[in-house]
Order: structure tokens, then C-alpha cells, then sequence
């Protein structure tokens, strides 16, 4: 997919670039596989903000996408390729040849036409889905299960991919695309290729607005506020803060450490990625 280009007849317009769109094949979404979408803005059930600069945003309908590829043996043709306003990456429609239809994450070079699989020992091409243990060392995947059977957690975004770097005992040893090295249950899923729309990352927005068409909200900077409002806020003139970064509720925001000791995920990290 490529980048367009505007002519610089407006502000907006003039670092603006945008995505062709000339992968995709159909304008709706199948009836069947769509629902409603209530826009929440950051806000929690009982109406208090709970996430910041968030709201506005386009309506939106969610489509109901396959990540744990569990027809297993029945081939499935691509009958369209689709943009997903919920996602950066393309979806395409699969009709498996029981009737089913179903939406998965589009991989990179997956074409209308194009057969694809899910089952145990397929061939490695994109779109075709299978165990970690039955992947050859050193091919590319994506949508990558953490447990079995709980669908796909990693590697979801457009361009993303991870490689699988061995095999230890009953686990994967998988590099993200972040740089960590990880240990994840052979059992899991993944899906051979990258993701597609590769091409997202090169997009310059031009203008506040089309973040607002998103749902974000700007940013304000914490010396910039009263003390009221910021820990960060308030002094004569401009201010560094007069202490480490916090955030509102003082909860220190650069290199303050999160992760839980014992929680179990923390073993199955070889490297990580700092």
C-alpha cells in the first residue's frame, strides 16, 4: 500500500500524507459479522474518568475477528480485503468450504483468490495457521497465542511480526518485535507471515484533528497546570516541576518499575527488551 501525497493549498494539507488504499477490495463489512460499538471515552461504569484524553472520536462498528484459528483442515479462499477502522491492520474475509465465513488479521502479500489453512503440519506460507511446534526455526509469524486455546495476544498490529528462535522442553523461544526474548507454550497458535499495511507507520497526520477523529484528546504538560491540577504545576515563571516526574496521583512515570516479582509471566522472559 502507498503513501499520498496533498498539495499544500491549506496548513493541514501540507505535511499531510495518507495511506492508497488500493489493497482494498469491498467499501461494508459483512452484516453478519459486525456489531454496535458504545464509545466509553476513558470512562469507567460508574461515569468517572479512569484514562485521560480520550473522547469524541468517529462512530465506529466492531467487527468480530478470528484470532484462535480453530477450523482445523478446512481450507478457506480470501473473498475480500477490508479496512478496519478499530485496528491499524487490513482484514480479510475468508469462506471456508463448509460455508463459514470469518475475519482474520490480513498477513503482508495475502491477495484475493489466495488459499489459505489452519491444522497441524501445513505449508509455510502466509495466512496459514498452526502450532509453535510445528513451525520451522527461524520463520516469521504473527498473531501469536500466550496460552492455548485463548486466541491471539501478540504480534496483532500492521507490520508487526516476531520470529520463532528455538524450541526448549514444552516452550517457544519467540523475539518480539520489541527485542525481548520470550518463552511462550508450543501448544499456542501463530500465524505464519507479517501483518500487512506495513506502510501505516509512514503516515504523518498534518493536522491536531485527525487525532481527534481518533479520540484523542490533547495533551497537556504537568509544569503547564496549577498546583490544584498537577503535582508538576504551579512557580513564578516556567517550571521543571521541582521533583521526578509523576503523574496527577503522584505515582512516579520514568523508570518507575511495575512488574509484580511473582507473577508468573515475569519467568517466561529470557531478555527483555531494555
Amino acid at each position: 500500500m502507498g503513501i499520498k501525497r496533498y498539495k499544500p493549498i491549506t496548513p493541514g494539507l501540507r505535511q499531510k500524507t495518507s495511506l492508497t488504499f488500493e489493497e482494498i477490495t469491498c467499501d461494508k463489512p459483512l452484516k453478519s459479522l459486525t456489531k454496535g460499538k458504545k464509545r466509553i471515552s476513558g470512562r469507567m461504569a460508574t461515569g468517572r474518568l479512569s484514562m485521560r484524553r480520550r473522547g469524541g472520536a468517529h462512530k465506529r462498528k466492531l467487527r468480530t475477528i478470528d484470532f484462535k484459528r480453530n477450523k482445523f483442515g478446512i481450507p478457506a479462499k480470501v473473498q475480500t480485503i477490508e479496512y478496519d477502522p478499530n485496528r491499524t491492520a487490513n482484514i480479510a474475509l475468508l469462506a471456508y468450504a463448509d460455508g463459514e465465513k470469518r475475519y482474520i488479521i490480513c498477513p503482508d502479500k495475502l491477495k484475493i483468490g489466495d488459499s489459505v489453512i489452519s491444522g497441524e503440519k501445513e505449508a509455510i506460507q502466509p495466512g496459514n495457521a498452526m502450532k509453535l511446534k510445528n513451525i520451522p526455526i527461524g520463520t516469521i509469524v504473527h498473531n501469536i497465542e500466550m496460552q492455548p486455546g485463548r486466541g491471539a495476544q501478540i504480534s496483532r498490529s500492521a507490520g508487526c511480526s516476531a520470529q520463532l528462535s528455538g524450541l526448549e522442553g514444552k516452550n517457544a523461544v519467540i523475539k518480539l518485535p520489541s527485542g525481548e526474548m520470550r518463552l511462550i507454550n508450543k501448544d499456542c497458535m501463530a500465524t505464519v507471515g507479517l501483518v500487512g499495511n506495513v506502510d501505516t507507520q509512514n503516515v504523518v497526520i498534518g493536522k491536531a484533528g485527525r487525532n481527534r477523529w481518533k479520540g484523542k484528546r490533547p495533551k497537556v504538560r504537568g509544569t503547564a497546570m496549577n498546583p490544584v491540577d498537577h503535582p508538576h504545576g504551579g512557580g513564578e515563571g516556567r517550571n521543571k516541576g521541582g521533583r521526578h516526574p509523576v503523574s496527577p496521583w503522584g505515582v512516579p512515570t520514568k523508570g518507575y518499575k511495575t512488574r509484580k516479582k511473582k507473577k508468573p509471566s515475569t519467568k517466561m522472559i529470557i531478555r527483555r527488551r531494555k
